[in-house]
């Protein structure tokens, strides 16, 4: 007697318990988005969001499995594998299929991290963090199986206290751990190799966006990146926690774009390497009229790059500019000196005179300051103690913005208001 496709000996269809399950789970989730999370308790929120990442890496363990097994399907369809189907029947992109039938015969060669997922407590991204540091290790002709056994517990048990750009580092040092004296020199040699390759893949790039912004896309070495991001947090962060002190909530990245400007702003320019004889200088050019309204304009650089009058007044306070002011002819009248800023011994002294910025309710310490000429440069005003007085960067370009009139307080303080417009 034959059986009809599909059917086994006992008569029964082996798939009808599959499609049932995965009917109740579908069914399951429509229940749930049906539901409304805005009306949940926080607790709540927390406890399913945990739960839901467990089921989504159990989820994930089962499609892993389909995978593995689908070779079938090429044969039966005419693909050239799995992943060629995924794209033309599911429409998943190229790389992601083909991304995903490779973890999945990954995995089926690691029972550890198989059970892993199943069990939920190794993710998908996970999983493919740990696959890869086991390859390698494969592939390493110092290894032996037992490293390679070992290696899987140890990275199974970190998954769960570790993010997966964490186990991804803790890969590349596994075999450290496991044998220091035997894999020492293993690990000096990949360090080594990171550096090199984080040397070469280093780049700075910058596009202006036509609205007096630039973006910056820059790609650094791990060393230098991390002690880029702990120098702006330091910067950053009391600004944070002043702010937050008076009620007020600043996007953090905000303040970490603010810092990285200060940093630049403050660079001392002493250190920087020589050019025909002279410190790297930024010049502005701009004329005595425009100098002195409150809207005129300067050109930045050599280029005619167009900034504001009152910026290029802040910036002649602290910057290493040589303002060049020009008269009706486009003659120069005043080519200014950099020994018109303010001198580091002058800094250090206004750093002890005024302790910080003396703005009226601002708390910046000196730090964080730059000194304002109380007479402008172009106004005759000198460089000394008497005729400046120490701003953080926010106050100081606030106090050359033509929006703004500020007086000075009997106690040295300045106070700002918005100048009010009549007519």
């Amino acid at each position: 007697m034959s059986l009809e496709p599909g059917i086994d000996q006992w008569g029964t269809n082996p798939n009808d318990a599959i499609d049932a399950e995965l009917a109740a789970i579908e069914s399951s989730l429509d229940k749930l988005l049906a539901g409304d999370p805005a009306y949940w308790r926080t607790g709540q929120k927390k406890d399913r969001l945990a739960q839901l990442e467990k089921i989504h890496a159990k989820q994930a363990a089962l499609k892993l499995r389909v995978l593995a097994s689908a070779g079938d399907i090429a044969e039966e369809t005419g693909a050239k594998d799995a992943s060629g189907w995924l794209r033309t029947e599911l429409l998943v992109d190229k790389g992601v299929a083909r991304s995903q039938i490779k973890l999945a015969a990954s995995v089926s060669k690691y029972d550890l991290v198989a059970a892993g997922l199943a069990e939920g407590v190794v993710s998908q991204d996970k999983a493919r963090v740990i696959t890869k540091a086991l390859d390698a290790i494969e592939t390493d002709p110092a290894t032996s199986s037992e490293d390679l056994v070992l290696a899987e517990k140890m990275l199974v048990d970190y998954a769960a206290w570790m993010t997966a750009n964490e186990l991804k580092i803790a890969g590349r040092r596994i075999l450290a751990e496991i044998d220091p004296a035997r894999f020492e020199e293993a690990e000096a040699k990949a360090l080594q190799r990171e550096e090199e390759h984080a040397q070469r893949r280093t780049f700075f790039s910058s596009r202006a966006n036509g609205d007096g912004t630039i973006d910056i896309h820059a790609r650094v070495s791990q060393a230098v990146g991390m002690r880029l991001r702990t120098l702006l947090d330091s910067l950053a962060q009391p600004r944070k926690w002043s702010a937050e002190n008076k009620g007020r909530k600043a996007p953090y990245d905000r303040l970490l774009g603010q810092a990285f400007a200060r940093v630049i702003e403050t660079y001392d320019v002493d250190l920087l390497p020589r050019h025909g004889g002279h410190a790297t200088t930024m010049f502005i050019t701009m004329s005595v009229e425009d100098l002195r309204k409150d809207l005129g304009t300067a050109a930045l650089g050599f280029d005619g790059e167009k900034i504001t009058a009152a910026e290029a007044r802040r910036m002649a306070c602290n910057a290493d500019l040589v303002p060049a002011v020009l008269g009706t002819n486009s003659e120069v009248l005043d080519l200014g000196r950099t020994a018109r800023l303010a001198h580091p011994i002058q800094h250090r002294a206004l750093r002890l005179r005024d302790q910080g910025c003396q703005a009226e309710d601002c708390d910046a310490p000196a730090a964080w300051t730059e000194a304002h000429h109380l007479k402008p440069w172009s106004e005759g005003g000198k460089t000394d103690m008497a005729n400046m007085v120490l701003l953080c960067a926010s106050d100081h370009r606030r106090i050359h913005d033509a929006n703004c009139i500020y007086e000075r307080l009997p106690d040295g303080q300045i106070r700002f208001a918005r100048r009010t417009r009549t007519g």
